[in-house]
């Protein structure tokens, strides 16, 4: 009898710890949109999941039950000069076609892989998949092919093609565009350049990096892309106590800080470990990303940066390629790589100077450190924005950078009401009922138990445009209306007519 309780309770678990089949669709070649990420598929390998990752970052083996399929082998690391970028108005409207072009490098190169060309001869079946959405659709042939339903990962905020094909609402008076990021309430020209910003990156999308994702996709798959507006989920890096709040269909979770919230940091490098140990007065951490690279600073403002950093008590340590710079003072580190959580941390460290990235910019915000960024492209200007409004940042414009506005910077981002509003930050985006880890893996789980979870699906995804701006109904009213104008009218010049006839008639 007692074995038979065990044999029942041990199928129940079996049963309740379904193993599944997941496969991971990521076709940008930036590591740190994998980055993001990773601690996901390392979860889901820790629960028993069977996870396929085509991507261009290798594995290295720390991810258990997992088969890398490389798209390439080189992930864009230290890759952008920043000289390609102006930070001026007219860049804002130029970024989509940057977009573009690294979709269009991103498939051609993906697509080819002898890797992914082998794996796709092979008899394979999949539970559900996870796929990048931001530039391009060339890998969602995939997706047709498995016949699975799939979940679309966001390592940034919400594309302006994104909302649409989950049903929520983008109103552009108040959704403020990833590359705008001006402050709300907007102006009316504000809202009007947002609006137009809105419709050209749709456009965009749609002409430049959809319609060659399908070319692309017919071509080495020999499938349609499948259709985003069929998406089960989507996750998405952001969070409403640094984003602000936004209309979401349930279909849309938000994870930011999945990278970091179940994260403890690790002891540093010896190196960085004793520089950092030994800062008394504070640890100033320089980094402009993974993308950037760091020595194409310009050189104006490198100097600039150097005379006002020797004069300050504290120390800094900066993520610079290349061994040497130029009248580098003392207290001035560098480092060609540096485990960021664990120096953002570090309880030494009272500063980030950064480029604005979403992944330092969240890293940042957990560990409760304020930051001053020179943004450069992307969401980096809308981060920075939303760094400001909560007054646990600094904007400077890097290339109108001069000792003064450093100085000025430094003082303002190290004053103890910065300081301050960057725990209080902290703590508000800590403050969760459960981690974005735990949340990611609930909801993959649940789309793949419910077979695509076709019940968190909104009724707007598939209603044609002239009825989800109600323009069919707004017109039959006007319509109404009109007529009804037309027949008082017409009554009150017959009301008149008759009226004014029979005086007439009277006096006669």
């Amino acid at each position: 009898m007692m074995w038979a309780v065990y044999g029942i309770t041990f199928l129940l678990f079996v049963q309740h710890a379904a193993s599944y089949n997941i496969l991971v669709l990521f076709g940008h070649m930036g590591k740190s949109h994998y980055d993001v990420f990773k601690p996901l598929f390392q979860e889901l390998g820790e629960r028993g999941h069977n996870i396929t990752i085509l991507s261009h970052v290798k594995t290295q083996g720390d991810i258990k039950n997992s088969r890398d399929v490389l798209l390439s082998n080189v992930p864009l690391v230290n890759h952008l000069d920043l000289k390609h970028f102006t930070q001026s108005h007219l860049q804002r409207y130029t970024e989509v076609a940057f977009l573009a072009y690294f979709s269009d490098f991103a498939c051609n190169s993906s697509l080819q892989s002898e890797e992914l060309q082998k794996f796709l001869q092979e008899d394979q079946h999949f539970d559900v998949i996870l796929a990048e959405f931001f530039n391009s659709n060339c890998l969602y042939g995939l997706i047709t092919k498995y016949k699975a339903p799939f979940i679309g990962l966001s390592s940034c905020a919400m594309m302006h093609w994104h909302p649409r094909w989950f049903g929520a609402p983008d109103n552009p008076a108040y959704v403020n565009s990833i590359y705008m990021a001006y402050p709300a309430p907007m102006s009316f020209l504000q809202r009007m350049e947002n609006t137009l910003m809105h419709l050209v990156n749709i456009f965009w999308y749609k002409t430049y990096m959809e319609q060659p994702g399908r070319e692309y996709s017919l071509k080495y798959t020999g499938f349609e892309p499948a259709d985003p507006h069929q998406a089960s989920l989507l996750l998405v890096n952001t969070h409403y106590t640094l984003h602000g709040v936004q209309p979401l269909t349930p279909a849309i979770v938000e994870v930011g800080g999945l990278h970091v919230t179940n994260k403890k940091p690790k002891k540093l490098p010896e190196d960085v470990e004793r520089w950092t140990n030994e800062s008394t007065s504070g640890l100033i951490y320089f980094s402009l990303g993974s993308l950037i690279k760091g020595h194409t600073f310009p050189e104006g403002q490198l100097g600039a940066f150097m005379k006002v950093f020797s004069k300050l008590p504290q120390r800094v340590l900066w993520k610079w390629e290349e061994q040497t710079m130029k009248d580098k003072p003392d207290n001035i580190m560098l480092t060609e790589w540096a485990p960021q959580y664990d120096v953002l941390c570090h309880p030494n460290t009272v500063l980030f100077i950064s480029h604005g990235g979403l992944l330092g910019t969240t890293e940042a915000i957990h560990c409760g450190v304020p930051v001053i960024v020179m943004p450069q492209f992307g969401d980096q200007r809308m981060n920075a924005k939303l760094l400001e409004k909560q007054g646990a940042g600094v904007i400077l414009k890097l290339l109108d950078a001069t000792e003064e506005t450093i100085t000025e910077a430094l003082t303002k981002a190290l004053s103890k009401v910065t300081r301050q509003k960057a725990k209080e930050l902290s703590n508000r985006f800590r403050d969760r009922l459960v981690s974005p880890l735990e949340s990611s893996v609930y909801w993959i789980e649940h789309v793949a138990r419910h077979k695509g979870a076709k019940h968190l699906r909104s009724e707007a995804i598939e209603m044609p445009f002239y009825q989800y701006l109600l323009l069919d109904v707004i017109g039959c009213l006007l319509i109404g209306i009109l007529a009804l104008l037309y027949a008082a009218r017409k009554i009150g010049l017959l009301i008149v007519r008759t009226c004014c006839g029979g005086k007439k008639k009277k006096l006669l």
